[in-house]
């Protein structure tokens, strides 16, 4: 037989008949000195929808790697399932209030539109210019294969079809028949009079791909070469935008193997005839060309003159421009980031919360808005009682009234006037986007370094009368790093020692009684729950009920905690936070109204100027703000040699220094129409 002794608790009346010791021969249990409950964890956050209900929210975290759009249908269908099924009591029923895939989905219906309208576009455009109709199908085979091998290696090369790679995609489509065009034209015009001298059709064609070979190999690796420097980039802004130049490398290499394989071998199959002359239409372009060119040769040096006048005037224009890390992409929803004071309770924090919600659903274009305060039993996503990130979730843009900056104008004069409150509007992903970077939920994140905490709160708190009188200074958040209070119990080492206690017997009844202790576990199948001793509410809910409590000293006398410790009331640090081991203070500030780079120059010569730093304490800029510098420093380097490696490749096609330089020298040139198209784009 195997022996087993069975002693497991099952019910809390085990519990309660625990035998804790004898007296003259009568045994003291549990239940003679204590009540056994079924209690709870202690509440540390809430979830409020709609301003009117409090609800259970979850959050489902997607392993790195997965498909975004493929792990959300399928939680869709499980949902579905449990909602049809009846499978939650009550008639409960699972209601999801942010679906990334909705601006995923978004997103790539945009980027499919423009992508299908660019080809259409190129395709009108050959037929323009080509003017020949065999000709022109040839370059849309390239045109449309491309695409679809390309999508065929990303998906070989673990690539997804995202918002960056799919732009990427976009912005090549007119490159990519670049080559393609070249062969086909130069095959064209081979042809026409070729043929009639009665060549064989293979070898003309074949002469004609080769010839335009060398130049067209070089031209495309260029342009290849050009977006490498993206690949460079390091951080968030290295992962969006990698995607889209190996996109561009990979859409660029198959066209170039198509205009070399797949134009010639329809050339021999389509092209009849061909002939030297051009369209109606590039003929009727090139009578003005020819004008401009002729004029332009015969003035060399007013032509050069004019052209230094407009370079100097764009590079004037492009210091005026603004600096920005990235466009803001407008996501179909708001989290108006709330804080409170550190000292707020919980049962306050949601009553404070309904009165906000209820403020925001009052806007017409508001479709839902649920908020989540403190932190769940997860850990995905915690924040204190005092801090809620309602997550707002728009209309349909067809049914909006307003944009999503007015809407989000709205909500902050909505929620402005609610009492002891900050407040950062923000978007959902892009506010844990900014939070990852610098731990605040801001656009532009200030960092003081020191060891005081009072030097620190002082210079954060000048630093905000700076940038609150600034243009375009908005959601003014300084960290919370006082404000919270604290009960001190300081234990009085000489009175401990009259009675033979020890600091850790005191520190144990004061976690015992007011925080509870773990004393077991109790098992119910497979589940766990803790077994916990805690003094009652009352005898633990103020102070004199603290000073109160009772200890015992090793001889058996009983002594209050009152004659053993000092407890006292006092305010202290919310918060200590640090970072690389220095003591760190953070002020937050959202942009608007102007570009994030412009802003933060000025707010860093205003500083500089009205701020005295003590010794021993530092600023650094963080946010966005740093993400754009940190690009902006390692493209100064990048951008260099990749002009001098395109020069490389230039004095390999033409073996001379002079022309290679010359097409260089055109560059700043080519900059002009940039800066204006950037002017003009805003």
């Amino acid at each position: 037989y195997l022996i087993r002794g069975v002693g497991l608790i099952t019910k809390p009346e085990d519990i309660g008949k625990i035998i804790l010791k004898e007296v003259k021969g009568i045994p003291v249990y549990v239940k003679n000195v204590a009540e056994v409950t079924i209690g709870s964890e202690i509440r540390q956050g809430a979830a409020i929808k709609n301003g009117y209900t409090e609800s259970v929210a979850g959050i489902i975290q997607m392993i790195r790697g997965g498909n975004a759009r493929e792990v959300v249908n399928r939680i869709k269908l499980k949902v579905a399932e449990i909602n049809e099924g009846k499978l939650l009591p009550d008639g409960l029923q699972i209601v999801p209030f942010y679906d990334r895939t909705d601006l995923v989905n978004a997103a790539m219906f945009n980027v499919a539109k423009v992508l299908v309208e660019g080809v259409v576009l190129v395709i009108i455009l050959l037929f323009l210019f080509l003017g020949d109709v065999r000709s022109s199908l040839i370059v849309v085979a390239t045109l449309i294969l491309t695409p679809l091998l390309t999508f065929l290696v990303m998906n070989r090369y673990g690539i997804s079809a995202n918002l960056m790679s799919l732009g990427g995609l976009a912005i090549a489509i007119g490159i990519m028949v670049d080559g393609s065009v070249v062969v086909v034209e130069n095959t064209f015009a081979k042809l026409g009079e070729r043929l009639k001298a009665g060549e064989s059709k293979n070898r003309i064609i074949l002469e004609a791909a080769s010839e335009v070979g060398t130049p067209v190999l070089f031209g495309v690796g260029i342009i290849i070469l050009v977006f490498m420097p993206l690949l460079s980039l390091e951080g968030m802004e290295g992962k969006m935008f990698a995607p889209m130049a190996i996109t561009i490398a990979i859409a660029l290499t198959i066209s170039l193997i198509l205009s070399f394989t797949l134009s010639p071998a329809l050339c021999s199959y389509i092209l009849k005839g061909g002939s030297e002359d051009d369209t109606k239409l590039v003929a009727r372009l090139r009578a003005p060309y020819d004008r401009w060119l002729h004029w332009s040769l015969s003035n060399p040096k007013l032509v050069v003159k004019r052209s230094l006048i407009a370079l100097a005037a764009s590079l004037v224009g492009f210091v005026l421009l603004g600096k920005a890390f990235i466009p803001v992409m407008q996501e179909g929803s708001i989290t108006p980031v709330i804080v409170r004071a550190p000292n707020i309770s919980l049962d306050e924090s949601i009553k404070l919360e309904f009165e906000a919600i209820k403020r925001i659903m009052t806007i017409p274009d508001v479709k839902m808005a649920v908020s989540r305060l403190g932190r769940g039993e997860s850990p995905a996503d915690p924040g204190q009682p005092n801090e809620s990130d309602p997550i707002v979730t728009l209309k349909p843009l067809g049914d909006r009234s307003l944009n999503q900056e007015e809407i989000a104008q709205q909500i902050r004069d909505k929620l402005k006037t609610l009492p002891g409150i900050e407040l950062a509007i923000s978007q959902p992903i892009a506010a844990r986007v900014d939070e990852m970077v610098s731990g605040v939920r801001s656009q532009v994140a200030i960092k003081i370094f020191g060891d005081d905490l009072l030097t620190l709160q002082k210079l954060g708190a000048q630093i905000s009368q700076i940038l609150t009188k600034m243009k375009g200074s908005n959601d003014l958040r300084i960290e919370q790093v006082s404000g919270q209070n604290y009960l001190n119990i300081k234990i009085d080492r000489d009175a401990i020692a009259r009675y033979g206690i020890n600091v850790s017997d005191v520190n144990e009844v004061i976690e015992t009684a007011i925080g509870g202790k773990q004393a077991s576990i109790v098992y119910e199948g497979e589940r766990r729950f803790p077994l916990m001793l805690r003094y009652p509410a009352p005898y633990r809910d103020k102070v004199d009920a603290i000073e109160n409590i009772i200890l015992h000293s090793p001889d058996g006398a009983q002594v209050l905690m009152r004659d053993l410790a000092e407890i006292s009331l006092v305010d202290g640090p919310a918060q200590i936070s640090r970072e690389a081991g220095k003591r760190r203070l953070v002020v937050g500030v959202n942009v608007d109204g102007r570009d994030l780079g412009g802003f933060v120059k000025e707010a860093q010569s205003l500083i500089a100027k009205q701020v005295e730093l003590p010794e021993g304490y530092t600023l650094e800029w963080g946010g966005q703000f740093e993400n754009m510098e940190r690009a902006m420093a390692r493209l100064m380097i990048i951008i260099p040699l990749t002009i001098l490696a395109i020069f490389f490749l230039l004095f390999m096609l033409f073996k001379s220094i002079r022309l290679a330089a010359l097409i260089i020298l055109v560059l700043p040139f080519a900059s002009i129409g940039g800066v204006v198209g950037l002017f003009i784009a805003g």
